[in-house]
């Protein structure tokens, strides 16, 4: 699934094609591409026809375009969404789900998605930030992002430190890639319990989840298939500078020890076993 530095590239090249630009038609080819709005496509098509773009903006995962009429489009990519920027000309795509034309007869937008996991709705008055995702967290590329809240958040938690990570209403927009990368760079097993990480720990793992993030987005966003690309049908690169997502058996690029992969919460987490040791279980008396 896209994170942060994904969707954030993605929302880079909206904002250089799409803001400013008037929709002129807008046509839905598949409704499980709304589905999460809820009156229905005549209701979608009606409320964006002749709405101008005003900008491109992101809280975590989500995108929202704000509309000179205060409502905005709120959408998620899903497993496998692509926002393409395409002439008029250029054929269907097989997954197309959403296309908008504009005014001006320049690129058109389509939203593609093989799986359907994503989608597209309106949110009524939500041009300064969509009511449906007001309770997701700001992301550590926020300049409002408060660093000591999220410490003293973090530290008070009864949990393990990457089920924290992955917490969006804690931090957004972290994943599972970026989650194994930051903490293979702050040498903590994702199983360390945040309760028992010192402030300075935790600040150093915080600015460890903002520099791997950053270095993504410079990249373009990481691509393992042809799923994840740009609004220009690119993929990114960061997949070449990983250091512990994906590389099980690999040595690892600081130690040499062989990354190792382990089960979690259906999914894999990757590490090294000497620079990120798992903790020791509590003593039982």
């Amino acid at each position: 699934m896209p994170e942060l530095p994904e969707v954030e590239t993605v929302r880079q090249g909206l904002a250089t094609w799409v803001a400013g630009r008037t929709i002129a038609t807008v046509e839905v080819h598949h409704p499980r591409a709304i589905r999460r709005h809820l009156p229905g496509d005549a209701h979608f098509i009606a409320m964006l026809t002749g709405r101008t773009i005003v900008g491109v903006s992101r809280r975590g995962k989500y995108l929202w375009l704000p509309l000179d009429s205060g409502d905005a489009i709120v959408g998620h990519l899903g497993m496998s969404g692509q926002l393409l920027m395409q002439p008029a000309e250029a054929e269907d795509e097989k997954h197309l789900r959403i296309r908008f034309t504009f005014t001006d007869g320049g690129p058109q937008l389509r939203f593609v998605d093989q799986r359907t996991f994503g989608g597209l709705a309106v949110s009524e008055d939500g041009a300064e930030l969509p009511g449906e995702i007001a309770h997701i967290a700001r992301d550590p590329m926020d300049p409002l992002f408060d660093d000591e809240v999220f410490v003293a958040r973090l530290r008070g938690k009864h949990t393990e430190v990457k089920r924290a990570l992955l917490d969006q209403t804690l931090i957004s927009g972290v994943g599972n890639i970026y989650a194994d990368e930051a903490l293979w760079r702050a040498q903590l097993h994702g199983a360390r319990p945040t309760d028992q990480l010192t402030r300075p720990a935790a600040r150093r793992l915080l600015a460890d989840v903002r520099d791997v993030l950053g270095e993504a987005i410079k990249a373009g966003g990481t691509s393992f298939d042809e799923l994840y690309v740009n609004v220009n049908g690119e993929s990114g690169y960061f997949d070449r500078s990983l250091n512990a997502y994906g590389r099980e058996g690999e040595p690892c690029h600081r130690c040499g020890t062989p990354i190792r992969r382990e089960q979690f919460m259906n999914r894999s987490s990757f590490s090294c076993p000497r620079c990120q040791p798992r903790p020791r279980p509590p003593r039982t008396h």
